[in-house]
């Protein structure tokens, strides 16, 4: 892949060919595996989407402006692109494909698992949680034999403790929407991804994360553009 000039790109050797994954800021990522485009949470604040190689396959973690940015959106669709939705998002694309929390399926080639992702203890000024139970989800993306999860707006869940055979994880710690590095932290020591990305970061300092996590020899931090 031509990775647009400014963002960093790293690039995953997988069973079945290299996946290239280039930072674009917040919660959004562009991915190129077997000669697909693939985009996570496209938000034009972070990249000029007009710029960028039309996509094969977006997902969409949940319907907030950040995560789901229609114009943005717009700017990469093609008459083939497919795009997958949580159930609230899917109301705002026609043609999208909705997924729950526990869907999986195959789109594109790519098999696709969503995860729930929601707060446990975050809330609004009215009580509410920032995402509640239900409504978002994460997803778990598997290139040949490498599953790589994307948590979306979630905390330390239980069903993201619970996860098996996690090879990538991006993880939030935008407070006080998702997660502290405590919460990082907490999750990954039980489902061990062997790479680690926090995302969706914000000003959230993550040297505390890195320090937090010191004496994890097989979790590989790896701190990237995207606040």
């Amino acid at each position: 892949m031509n990775s647009p000039k400014l963002f960093e790109t790293d690039t995953i050797p997988t069973s079945a060919g290299n996946l290239a994954i280039t930072f674009l800021g917040h919660a959004s990522l562009l991915m190129f595996f077997n000669g697909k485009y693939i985009y996570i949470d496209p938000y034009g604040e972070v990249a000029d989407y007009s710029k960028l190689p039309k996509g094969n396959l977006v997902l969409v973690t949940h319907e907030h402006f950040d995560h789901l940015d229609l114009q943005a959106l717009k700017a990469i669709l093609t008459p083939t692109t497919r795009v997958v939705l949580n159930p609230e998002g899917a109301k705002q694309v026609m043609g999208g494909i909705t997924m729950r929390s526990g869907d999986v399926q195959t789109v594109n080639g790519i098999l696709i698992e969503a995860i729930p992702a929601y707060n446990l203890i975050h809330l609004r000024e009215d009580g509410m949680p920032f995402h509640p139970k239900g409504f978002g989800n994460g997803y778990i993306l598997t290139f040949g034999e490498t599953r790589v999860y994307f948590a979306g707006d979630s905390e330390n869940t239980s069903e993201m403790k619970a996860l098996k055979g996690i090879d990538i994880a991006f993880l939030p710690m935008n407070l006080p929407y998702t997660m502290t590095p405590e919460m990082v932290a907490d999750s990954v020591k039980f489902f061990r991804p062997h790479i680690l990305y926090p995302y969706h970061f914000g000003k959230t300092d993550t040297s505390k994360l890195v320090e937090l996590l010191k004496d994890e020899k097989d979790i590989e931090i790896r701190i990237r553009k995207m606040a």
